[in-house]
């Protein structure tokens, strides 16, 4: 299998690792994860250690080439093992989300530094990110300012909510404005400095232990290469950033499919009205776990169809700008037809849970209503309702995907 990387200007090719190399070195490593993440849920304990194993096994620089300490996967290979992942632990692909969309960023990066970002992935340095804000702020403005340090660096003051992963991270993907000059910026500020706080305080009933609370900025410290305009930032990067909860949403099924399939298997106790002498004989239990197990298959397909179309996008960056833009824009088309389509299919399928073992399935000990309550949160962003209504614009009318948009209160 080959892959594209790139120098600065151009693109390289270079051989990729195999899909059965990389399921072989990260399984194990899932497994463990996966044998913790009820009870991490049910204490509301974050990965943190998790996480950190992770980056250490590499993991955090899939996508980074391998002369600069990665393993050089293509994005069908990264959203795979991101999807394996969710299955054992749904709330970390999320904590990584801005992680790898800021290397995927770098990887494509026109200005700025480039090659140094690579070297600290490599070594296996995480991202988190930081954008939102909340309150009165309007659609369209940004309240966190970035101002020039007379050192020749720069200072950055405000406050992000749904900064998920950064309480992991040794760097943070922050959009901010220039205070002199105006312009929207992203700046990517150390994590681990003074003036730089973050707060466990999500409080959504699912993906409990993403980390995605408040980061706030008290004239910390920003270099002066880490400021990049917004404008210059990946075109396919809100294609991205849903994909990765595209992943989420699989993952969530596919882990379904294992608890339920374990549940069934092993229960002892069976209805008088029932089919069968077992449980895991009963052709109408069968068929609720075959249908949960069907709609997993259905949504790694999906999860890949999209990671294809991101694929085809991250290749056109090293072509011409016609080209450029319509694998952009199918890639953001992909996205959100697949959202739409995994939202309800993801939160039925895991719904299916409860159909199949009955009261002894909403036991809090188990804790197996974590996959529904994580479906259905990370169905949440980005709300599909405004997806099928652009897909659907797109097929009636030709009209292409807004690739960015924002959120904040109404203008009056």
């Amino acid at each position: 299998m080959t892959t594209t990387t790139t120098t600065s200007t151009t693109s390289v090719t270079t051989a990729s690792p195999t899909d059965d190399a990389l399921s072989a070195r990260f399984r194990p490593l899932f497994d463990r994860i996966a044998a913790g993440a009820a009870e991490r849920d049910r204490e509301h304990r974050l990965p943190v250690a998790e996480i950190r194993e992770l980056a250490d096994a590499g993991f955090g620089a899939l996508r980074v080439p391998v002369e600069f300490g990665g393993s050089g996967a293509t994005l069908p290979q990264l959203f795979e093992l991101l999807t394996e992942l969710a299955a054992a632990d749904s709330n970390i692909p999320q904590a990584l989300r801005g992680h790898f969309a800021l290397v995927e960023d770098r990887l494509v990066a026109r200005s700025g530094p480039r090659d140094v970002w690579l070297e600290r992935f490599g070594r296996g340095e995480i991202a988190g990110n930081s954008w939102t804000e909340v309150g009165t702020v309007q659609v369209g403005d940004v309240a966190t300012k970035v101002s020039p340090d007379p050192d020749g660096g720069f200072r950055i003051t405000g406050q992000k909510y749904y900064s998920t992963g950064s309480i992991f991270a040794d760097w943070i993907d922050t959009y901010a404005e220039r205070t002199d000059t105006g312009d929207r910026v992203i700046a990517i500020v150390d994590a681990r400095q003074e003036g730089v706080t973050h707060t466990d305080d999500w409080d959504g009933f699912g993906q409990r232990t993403t980390g995605s609370g408040t980061s706030t900025f008290r004239d910390a410290r920003v270099g002066a290469d880490d400021v990049v305009l917004f404008d210059e930032r990946f075109k396919y990067q809100t294609a991205f950033y849903q994909a990765v909860l595209l992943s989420v949403l699989a993952g969530s099924v596919v882990a379904a499919e294992r608890d339920i399939a374990f549940e069934v298997r092993n229960r002892t106790r069976v209805f008088s009205h029932g089919n069968a002498d077992t449980f895991a004989a009963d052709p109408q239990i069968l068929q609720v776990v075959g249908e949960v197990s069907a709609a997993g298959f259905a949504a790694r397909a999906v999860v890949d169809r999209a990671a294809q179309a991101l694929q085809g996008a991250y290749e056109g960056a090293f072509l011409d700008e016609t080209e450029d833009e319509q694998r952009n824009d199918r890639a953001e088309l992909a996205t959100a037809q697949a959202q739409v389509a995994l939202t309800s299919l993801a939160t039925q399928a895991t719904s299916h849970l409860f159909d199949a073992l009955a009261a002894s399935g909403v036991s809090t000990t188990k804790n197996l209503d974590r996959h529904w309550r994580n479906a259905r949160t990370a169905g949440s962003h980005n709300p599909w309702v405004f997806k099928a209504r652009i897909v659907g614009d797109h097929a009636v009318n030709d009209v292409q995907p807004t690739r960015v948009w924002a959120i904040g209160a109404t203008r009056r």
